[in-house]
C-alpha cells in the first residue's frame, strides 16, 4: 500500500505522554508511515471556543486516519469558565471533540477489544467451589453504535415551546407538565434502524471471522420498548444471515452483574451507544482496566483509534510519566489491523504479552500502587521504561524471524 499518512491527536494530559509511546512502537515493527500533528481539546476550547478546531477537520478528512491520545471534559459551567473572556457570551457552546469527530465523520462502529493477557496481577480471578482460584480468560470484543442513542446530542434544559407541546402529545408526559422549563432537563435517545443494522452486521462479521460461536446484544428491551427493542429486532434479522453463530440477549443490568461471574461464556457484544460505552468499560476492569482499554472508532472512509482512558490531569505533569502506555500502543496494533498490517499488529500484540507475562516491568497501576511520584522509588516501571520493555522483545523477535 501507498505510506500512509497519520494525523496525531495527543490532546490533553497523559494523552501527551502515551502516543508518542505508541509511535515508537509502530516504528520498531518497520510500520513506515508520516505522522502530522493536529490541535484537538482543552486548550483549543480555552482559546478558540471549539475543541475540534477545522484544521484538525481537514487533516483527517485529509489523511483518513488518526491516533488520538486524550481529552479532557467538564460541565458546561465549569467549561464556560474557562473561555478566554473575551470569548465568553458569544454563544460558544462546549461539545467533547470526540463525539464531533465521530458523528462528523460518521464513525458508527466502535470497537473495543478486552482481552486478558497470562500473568497480568490486575486480571480477573473467582473462588473455585472446592477451593482454591481459577482465572478464566476474556476474550470479548464490545461493538458499539457510535454516532446516536443518548450521545447523539439532542438535549436541552428549559426545552422550547415548540418541544414541549410536541412531549405533550405523549401520555406520559404529563407527569412533567408543570416543571418549570428551567427546572427540566431532556435528553433524546436516538435510534434508527439503518446504523443499527450496520453495527449488528459488523459484530457477526467480526464473529464469523474470529471464530467466535456468539453474539450477545445487551440492551434494555423491557423498559426502553421502542430504542432498545429495534436494537433487538435487528440484532434478529441480522443472525439470519449468520446462521452458524448464536444469538444472546441480555439486559444492560444484568449483565453487569454476569460478566463478573462468568466472564469467558461472552465473546462479541453489540449495544447501543451508552450502552455499549458502559459495558466495554465493565469489561476492561477485567483484564487489567483501562490501562489495556484499547478502542477503534470505524467509518466508511477515516478510521480514528484511541485508547478510552481519559486526560489523567493528575498524572499529566510528573516526571518520569508514571503512565501505562499498553492501551495507546494496543490502539495503534488496532490501526495496523485496519490497514491490513496484520503481521505488525500481531508482533506488538505478543510483544506486550510476553513482558506481562515475564512480570518484571510493571507500571504503577499493575502494582496496584495510587499512583503519584513515589511510584517509580516504590519499584513501578515508567511509562518509558514500559515502552522500552516492548521494544526489547519487538526486537528478539525480529532477530528471531532473521535467523
Amino acid at each position: 500500500m501507498a505510506r500512509p499518512t497519520i494525523v496525531t491527536m495527543p490532546g490533553d494530559g497523559i494523552g501527551n505522554q502515551v502516543l508518542p509511546e505508541a509511535i515508537r512502537v509502530l516504528e520498531a515493527v518497520g510500520f513506515e508511515a508520516d505522522y502530522v500533528h493536529a490541535d484537538i481539546g482543552w486548550e483549543c476550547w480555552c482559546n478558540e471556543g471549539n475543541a475540534l478546531p477545522q484544521r484538525t477537520i481537514d487533516l483527517l478528512r485529509s489523511h483518513k486516519l488518526g491516533l488520538f491520545g486524550a481529552i479532557t471534559s467538564k460541565p458546561k459551567k465549569a467549561a464556560d469558565a474557562e473561555l478566554k473572556p473575551e470569548l465568553r457570551g458569544k454563544g460558544f457552546s462546549y461539545f467533547s471533540p470526540i463525539v464531533t469527530m465521530r458523528q462528523l465523520f460518521n464513525l458508527d462502529v466502535c470497537m473495543r477489544p478486552c482481552l486478558s493477557f497470562p500473568g497480568n496481577p490486575l486480571n480477573f480471578i473467582r473462588k473455585k467451589p472446592a477451593g482454591g482460584y481459577e482465572e478464566p480468560l476474556v476474550n470479548v470484543v464490545v461493538f458499539r453504535q457510535n454516532t446516536e442513542g443518548l450521545y447523539a446530542g439532542v438535549e436541552w434544559t428549559n426545552p422550547p415551546a415548540n418541544v414541549r407541546d410536541a412531549l405533550a402529545t405523549h401520555s406520559k408526559f404529563k407527569a412533567f407538565a408543570a416543571t418549570p422549563g428551567e427546572d427540566l432537563a431532556i435528553s433524546v435517545r436516538i435510534i434508527t434502524r439503518k446504523n443499527a443494522r450496520r453495527i449488528c452486521q459488523a459484530a457477526f462479521q467480526h464473529a464469523r471471522t474470529f471464530g467466535y460461536k456468539s453474539v450477545t446484544i445487551c440492551e434494555k428491551p423491557n423498559v426502553l420498548r421502542e430504542t432498545s427493542g429495534m436494537m433487538e429486532e435487528v440484532a434478529k434479522q441480522v443472525q439470519k444471515e449468520y446462521a452458524e453463530i448464536q444469538l444472546w440477549s441480555t439486559n444492560i443490568d444484568a449483565q453487569t452483574m454476569w460478566l463478573t461471574k462468568n466472564p469467558e461464556d461472552y465473546g462479541v457484544i453489540v449495544a447501543s451507544n451508552l450502552f455499549g460505552d458502559v459495558i466495554s468499560d465493565a469489561f476492561a476492569g477485567l483484564v487489567g482496566g483501562l490501562g489495556f482499554a484499547a478502542s477503534g472508532n470505524i467509518g466508511d472512509e477515516v478510521a480514528v483509534f484511541e485508547p478510552t482512558h481519559g486526560s489523567a490531569p493528575k498524572y499529566a505533569e510528573l516526571q518520569p510519566s508514571i503512565v501505562n502506555p499498553i492501551a495507546m500502543i494496543l490502539s495503534a496494533a488496532m490501526m495496523l489491523d485496519h490497514i491490513g498490517e496484520d503481521e505488525k499488529a500481531n508482533r506488538i500484540r505478543k510483544a506486550i504479552a510476553a513482558v506481562i507475562a515475564e512480570g518484571k516491568v510493571r507500571t504503577y497501576d499493575m502494582m496496584r500502587f495510587s499512583g503519584g511520584p513515589k511510584s517509580i522509588e516504590m519499584g513501578a516501571a515508567s511509562t518509558t521504561q514500559m515502552t522500552d520493555a516492548i521494544l526489547a522483545r519487538v526486537e528478539v523477535a525480529i532477530a528471531a524471524g532473521a535467523r
